[in-house]
């Protein structure tokens, strides 16, 4: 570990000072975040627990839950560094491109280096063409402002992907288009989290919105179109034959943001139809009745969510916000196999309410913060004959989180 990070910082210093000879230049920057959190309660998290998403459903032992336990670390693996690349111009078009890593990989117990947002950027103005990895067209233009890592998953859909957009503007009119595949957030299915479901589709993700943009005001709509083919093949009485059944659906989003002075201010909604690539609640599962015997192809059937949030921040120097959140199951388009799994995320949950409190001492380079979150979970059994939870009960975290990041 310590080996790699040498190396790649010997290498950025080494591109940035060569980039300048090749009419090159290389920005580096980067931060260095340390955290210490508490949860009351098991949770659903990643990173080390920085990640935090629900708190985990009930699990009964002889003596009571067994997920109702207290928790906390401290880690500073999502310290980031980062190259922002000025080159010539291009086919008429000013280009730029973003090489950013920090060092969470892939692992719970081992830190390795990660690529977070490599890409390049050619604008000519009123339009733009981006190619290469960064954030998904539905995480878009407007996110919380926050300490936790999640920022906002699971009511806000989170995920880093390689795409081609390309965005338009004129006055106050913006359009975007993307077409969006799947590497370190994968959607859920036969396998689990797999890139598979996608690549085997043959058809990456398609995303189109639109916004009207001012100088402090931004709001927009968008649309995602997601087609994965989640067998090869299927085995029934006959033999093994090979299916090109897919689920296909369709999302929706709308956000608008307003920032002035010490005033920020941002809200989104997502109709969330088997999202689970972008870490929102849901899934698929396979349509009641509908299983060849003989061959054993199937039809599938998603779950869809309902998941919204607003955040408003006050201040510069001292800085305090509120963040809240909500989430409710709208069950499937239609009835559910008995004999089948269900694939996603908490498709036993019904409900998710977040509240957070957070302040922060901000100065130049140093920031200083302290979060509290409340969030309540409703579990139950899933109604097969519509995909909704019923007969619920609440589980509860009370989580609170420290931060000091130094940025350079």
């Amino acid at each position: 570990m310590k080996k790699l990070v040498i190396l790649t910082l010997s290498l950025a210093f080494a591109l940035q000072s060569f980039a300048q000879l090749e009419n090159v230049k290389v920005k580096l920057y980067g931060e260095m975040r340390n955290y210490v959190l508490y949860n009351s309660h098991a949770s659903q998290e990643s990173a080390d627990g920085g990640y935090f998403l629900y708190p985990l459903d009930k699990k009964n032992g002889a003596n009571g839950d067994l997920n109702n336990y207290t928790n906390g670390t401290m880690y500073c693996m999502h310290t980031r560094m980062g190259l922002n690349i000025a080159v010539p111009d291009f086919l008429g078009a000013k280009a730029t491109a973003k090489i950013e890593m920090d060092f969470r990989g892939f692992s719970t117990t081992i830190g390795v280096v990660r690529m977070r947002h490599a890409y390049f950027n050619l604008d000519w103005g009123k339009s733009t063409l981006l190619v290469g990895q960064t954030w998904h067209p539905l995480f878009g233009d407007v996110s919380p402002d926050v300490i936790n890592l999640a920022t906002g998953a699971p009511f806000q859909p989170f995920s880093r992907s390689p795409q081609i957009r390309y965005r338009y503007t004129n006055s106050h009119l913006q359009l975007t288009g993307a077409l969006v595949w799947q590497t370190l957030f994968n959607s859920k299915g036969p396998k689990g989290s797999s890139e598979e479901y996608i690549r085997n589709s043959g058809i990456p993700e398609i995303f189109g919105g639109v916004n009207y943009v001012s100088k402090n005001f931004l709001a927009g709509v968008g649309a995602e179109v997601l087609s994965l083919r989640p067998l090869l093949y299927t085995e029934g009485t006959g033999g093994t034959y090979k299916t090109n059944e897919r689920i296909t659906t369709i999302s929706y989003e709308a956000h608008l943001k307003y920032a002035k002075d010490k005033w920020f201010f941002a809200a989104k909604s997502t109709m969330g139809s088997n999202l689970t690539q972008t870490g929102c609640i849901g899934g698929f599962g396979v349509k009641a009745n509908s299983i060849n015997k003989e061959t054993g192809k199937q039809e599938y059937t998603p779950i869809t969510t309902s998941s919204s949030w607003l955040n408003i921040v006050y201040g510069k120097k001292w800085k305090e916000g509120i963040f809240v959140g909500y989430m409710k199951n709208l069950g499937s388009n239609d009835a559910l196999e008995s004999t089948s799994p269900i694939y996603g995320n908490a498709t036993n949950m019904d409900q998710l309410a977040n509240v957070g409190l957070d302040l922060t001492y901000n100065l130049p380079h140093w920031k200083f913060g302290i979060e509290g979150t409340v969030c309540k979970a409703k579990y139950g059994t899933i109604d097969l004959e519509n995909g909704k939870v019923k007969n619920t009960h609440s589980v509860t975290n009370n989580r609170i989180m420290g931060n000091v990041t130094l940025k350079f």
